[in-house]
Formats: C-alpha cells, structure tokens, sequence
C-alpha cells in the first residue's frame, strides 16, 4: 500500500511517500517547506502566523495525496506545537481547518520511534543515539539492543537561535551562553550521569546539514556520514560572527545548507556539548529517524 506520512516539526514541515508491501518499507519521495514553526513561540504561545502557515502546508500536501488517492495518512507534530502553551486550540484548530487528524507524540515517543527507525538497520548491541530538532533534542541509550535511557531536552537549534543569535551568524559571546544553557540542561537530565560512549549515532537535520559542510570544510567525500567529534569546535569558530568570511567559506555555506545556515551553528553547538559531556570521539549520520520509527512500530508492529 501507499503510505502518506506528514512531520510537522519545530523547523521542517515534510510529507513522506513510502510504498509499504510486507515488511518491506520504500521511501518513495518526500517533500519539505522550512517553516521555522519553533520561532513563532512568543513567550511559550503559538501564533496565528505559525498556524496559518501550517494550515497552507498540509492543505497543499492533501491536495497531492488525493489527487493520487493516498488514504492511509498519518500527520503527527513534535516539540515546537507539543510544547506550546495553546498546543491544544492550535492543534484543534489545523486539524479543522484542514481536516487533517493530528497526533501530538510526546518527547517520549519521539525518541522512541527515534530509536527504531534509526537502528532498525543496523547489527550494533549498544549505542547512543541523538536527534537534535529545531526546539527538542532527543536522547537515547541502548544495549542489548534495548532502550536504556531516553530523554527529550527542552533545547533545539531553531529555539537556540530565536533566543541568542541577533545576526545569522552567532557571536562568540551568542556561542558561550547556548553552550551554558546546553550543559545546563543535560546535567539536569537524570540517568545519563555514568553514560559514556566512544561513538554517537546522529539523526535529524541538524546532523545531516553538520555532515554536508564538515565534508565540505575538510575535504571528504561527498557522501561520507561519519565526523570526528572533535572537529566540531573548528566547524562553530570559523562560521560565527567574528570570524571573516571569505568567499569560499560564503559559497561553502549558501552550498551545503542553504535553509539552514542560521541554524547549523546552534544545532552545532548542542552536538559539541553532548559529545563532550558523553566522551564520544565520532559521529555518524543516519538517514533514518522519528518517520521510519513510526511506520515499524505502529504500522507493521515491529
């Protein structure tokens, strides 16, 4: 059967076209608008901005799913309308408006299905695995080949940068205070005291834009996944505010991650304090995530 997924997350909105024959799973196609739904939270309130805009979305991707009469459909949301205050009435009022049903999926449930979708492919016992969004950032320990600890922290790239970037670029003071508030809420976080892990599993946006421009910054192949963790901190000093921008640097930017250029360095910072405090030594981009999860665990019930 064809299989309609719509993610309306704190920074992307995305439909997702799987063929689903069996247990075998086939992303067909997918298709994003970069919303920035996170930075229409004022003081914890979703704005009618931020609701219209969805409302023009979905309508536009239930007009392709029924002009190729796609029934079996999905729309779930995470942390940026999960979070809000009014999650409630704004949820309620997409779904009229639209009449598009609307699954609100808890921090939990998101790493979770995070969790699934990601390893599902993969021989690893044991492991770390994040995923940091526009405004969440989900955290999982595994062995066995079973979840130890999950987590989903209140800090995201897109909520980083609403709240301390003034220009696209961060300054190093802007650097400094998102790097206190992410070791501040990770050492909130209780059960990953003792965790230390040598290599972390990264899902998301965030991670796959880091992957594009450190291949780029330091000359690897275009489609390699994996980074050393300690380069990261290169990566954030030479695209923050002080640092002058060449032409190259420009192009390299604009080229691997045009509709994420002010939310890379933030997301980054996030990735270096995460894989600092857990003592990782690399990370690997996976393709594969919360969406993926989702189909095995609800729809195949795997």
């Amino acid at each position: 059967m064809l299989y309609g997924m719509i993610d309306i997350g704190s920074n992307t909105v995305r439909m997702a076209i799987y063929l689903i024959e069996g247990t075998h799973v086939e992303m067909l196609m997918k298709k994003k608008h970069t919303v920035g739904l996170a930075a229409y939270l004022k003081d914890g309130v979703m704005q009618q901005q931020g609701i219209d805009k969805t409302v023009e979305i979905l309508t536009e991707f239930k007009s392709f799913l029924m002009n190729f009469n796609i029934t079996h459909v999905v729309a779930f949301t995470t942390a940026a309308l999960r979070n809000a205050k009014n999650s409630k009435a704004a949820v309620g009022e997409i779904e009229r408006r639209t009449g598009l049903p609307i699954r609100v999926i808890t921090g939990d449930e998101e790493a979770t299905y995070d969790f699934i979708g990601a390893t599902h492919g993969l021989t690893a016992e044991g492991g770390l695995l994040i995923d940091i969004g526009g405004a969440s950032t989900e955290i999982v320990v595994y062995r066995g080949r079973e979840i130890q600890e999950k987590v989903s922290l209140p800090i995201g790239s897109l909520a980083f940068y609403t709240k301390y970037v003034a220009e696209i670029l961060p300054t190093a003071e802007e650097c400094q205070a998102m790097r206190e508030e992410a070791r501040a809420t990770l050492a909130a976080a209780e059960g990953f005291e003792d965790v230390k892990e040598g290599a972390i599993a990264g899902i998301g946006g965030t991670f796959k834009g880091a992957c594009a421009l450190y291949n780029a910054l330091f000359h690897e192949s275009a489609d390699n996944v994996k980074m050393e963790a300690a380069k990261l901190s290169e990566i954030i000093r030479r695209f923050t505010f002080e640092h002058t921008m060449t032409e190259e640097t420009t192009v390299m930017l604009m080229r691997t991650v045009p509709e994420r250029m002010h939310t890379v360095i933030p997301g980054l910072i996030i990735a270096e304090v995460l894989a600092s405090r857990f003592h990782s030594q690399s990370i690997t981009y996976s393709d594969s995530g919360v969406r993926e999860g989702y189909i095995y665990a609800e729809v195949l019930g795997r």
